[in-house]
């Protein structure tokens, strides 16, 4: 099977998965929950991958081990976080726009079009875990460069969800720990995370798919992740327009002015 055909071969399951996150968000009326499936989806990919692959190289267990615990952590903390919280304000806002009958529409606005983009983004899984190239350096940087993502973002979540939990921070920003040198920690962490996925889909000759980590570079940095938090979170967070003058929005940076 090529490479090409094992990654289509993957579109089904994971558009299985957009199915069982749409029935279990459509019975709590909550779609902002699809946001617990999203690292699902490449999990589901993944697995797929490996079970039409055959034997899997150093590269291939390398990249499900990575892709595995990535998956199951970003998975977990949200779950946790979003689990018995109301809808975000996000999909509120989406579902105001297409009642009537949202629930049925969101099983393509939402759910459908999450997992057929999680498939397009998934590609250099396919590549890596499919290839029985040797193991280089680049492979190296790969690895190191997803496994500090991993580390970065887990290193941010931890600390919110602390600042959150303590009742002295209501109302306040946080601007603490990672979340001192930029605004989004946890998606420069995702931005390591998928860059160093694609490294390790170059080692193994995969050049083409470097679609794939500028795909998700372009959704963190303008569509659905700082671009679009960040549209109103001044009006909702007092002191945010502040926390925005001294911090980088993205890449990490030494703190400006006091």
């Amino acid at each position: 099977m090529s490479v090409y055909a094992l990654w289509l071969a993957a579109l089904p399951f994971m558009l299985g998965v957009g199915l069982l996150a749409w029935v279990i968000a459509s019975l709590r009326r909550n779609a902002g929950l699809v946001d617990i499936f999203w690292a699902l989806f490449f999990l589901a990919g993944a697995a797929t991958y490996v079970w039409l692959s055959g034997p899997l190289t150093t590269r291939g267990w390398i990249v499900l081990l990575l892709v595995t615990v990535w998956a199951l952590r970003l998975a977990g903390y949200l779950a946790k976080r979003n689990w018995n919280a109301p809808e975000d304000h996000r999909y509120r806002a989406i579902r105001r726009r297409h009642e009537p009958g949202f629930t049925w529409k969101s099983l393509y606005l939402v759910f459908g079009l999450q997992a057929v983009l999680a498939w397009f983004i998934s590609a250099p899984l396919a590549a890596a875990i499919r290839s029985g190239a040797g193991f280089g350096v680049i492979d190296g940087i790969g690895v190191a460069l997803a496994v500090f993502g991993i580390l970065f973002e887990s290193i941010a979540d931890a600390q919110l969800a602390r600042f959150k939990a303590d009742v002295a921070s209501a109302g306040k920003v946080m601007d603490g720990g990672v979340w001192r040198y930029t605004r989004h920690p946890n998606y420069f962490g995702e931005f390591c995370f998928w860059w160093g996925i694609y490294a390790m889909s170059f080692g193994a000759g995969a050049w083409w798919a470097i679609f794939s980590p500028l795909t998700m570079s372009l959704l963190l940095l303008r569509v659905s992740g700082v671009a679009l938090l960040e549209k109103d979170i001044g009006e909702r967070r007092p002191g945010y327009r502040e926390y925005v003058l001294r911090t980088n929005a993205f890449f990490p940076g030494p703190r400006r002015g006091a």
